[in-house]
């Protein structure tokens, strides 16, 4: 399968997928249960999701296996079952993808700190290992390591995909608004300190998700830009702010307001747009739509 990075090389943005956990909750999936144990044990609903995402007119999709180290299963006693948790997860998405578009498996935070003592660099890139490989035997043609907040963590994730697998190797950080004004992780780092770690680390692809809606994320694609400019850079955004009431939290971004501020992030010099959490195939379906018009209509990727 042709690289995403090759596929870039034309000028057209791509789009990727949406919301998982939104969606397994929307299919059943209960608070305290783990979503990667569904891949095994509802296997038909998490192919639903993907194919929802293909059918909606992403290029990619990610895998239901967002929390499947051996640190985060292990809080559901399925630590031994990484390999067999995450080879189903590929598979699925692969399956749905088919041969014509990407699989960018999901690799989210340990939950494990180094400056804390918690862990060590050697259990964090054995950890990073483990799966990236098993996912690689699923049928995944890139990793995204995805929702970092602190730079030695995704450098170690970033390593470990590259020296393990020949996986393409996608990372990105979430970023808040401080008081200042400016852009940070919640362990203080910069998209710019993002971008110059993760390029070390051997990244093929770097950018944000999660935390923001659309409108933010360009300002955040615009500081990764600046820092990288011969980098492809990814955006999920989240579907707006999150709304909570009555202990319910709601994504209240309408498809329509979603997309249009995509075409923002896109200007702005993301490569590949898609969504995070409350982001439905609605939403990607009209992100699909709005981009690929407007870049008929001449816009193109920066890289």
């Amino acid at each position: 399968m042709k690289r995403i990075t090759d596929d870039l090389k034309s000028g057209q943005p791509l789009i990727s997928d949406g919301a998982w956990g939104t969606l397994l909750q929307q299919r059943g999936l209960k608070s305290g249960e783990c979503p990667e144990l569904w891949c095994v044990e509802r296997r038909d609903a998490v192919l639903d999701i993907a194919q929802s995402y293909i059918e909606a007119g992403a290029d990619m999709i990610k895998t239901n296996s967002f929390g499947a180290t051996r640190f985060k299963l292990e809080h559901y006693g399925l630590a031994g079952r990484v390999a067999e948790l995450n080879e189903a997860a590929a598979a699925i998405s692969r399956e749905a993808a088919g041969p014509a578009r990407h699989v960018i498996a999901s690799i989210g935070p340990t939950g494990k700190m180094l400056l804390m003592g918690d862990v060590t660099e050697e259990e964090l890139l054995d950890a990073f290992a483990e799966q990236a490989r098993a996912l690689e035997r699923g049928g995944a043609d890139a990793c995204c390591v995805e929702t970092m907040s602190a730079l030695d963590e995704a450098v170690s994730a970033v390593r470990a995909a590259r020296e393990n697998t020949r996986l393409e190797v996608i990372c990105t950080f979430t970023f808040e608004k401080t008081k200042h004004g400016d852009y940070r992780t919640m362990m203080g780092v910069s998209p710019a300190e993002m971008a110059e770690a993760l390029l070390r680390a051997g990244a093929d692809i770097i950018g944000a998700n999660c935390g923001n809606g659309m409108g933010p994320m360009a300002e955040i694609a615009r500081e990764i830009r600046r820092a990288a400019p011969a980098t492809p850079i990814l955006i999920h955004a989240n579907a707006g702010a999150p709304v909570i009431a009555n202990g319910i939290v709601t994504f209240p971004e309408t498809p329509a307001e979603m997309a249009r501020r995509a075409l923002e992030v896109v200007r702005a010099g993301a490569n590949i747009v898609g969504g995070c959490c409350g982001a439905t195939p609605e939403h990607i379906r009209a992100i699909a739509l709005a981009v690929r018009k407007r870049t008929e209509s001449g816009v193109r990727c920066q890289v």
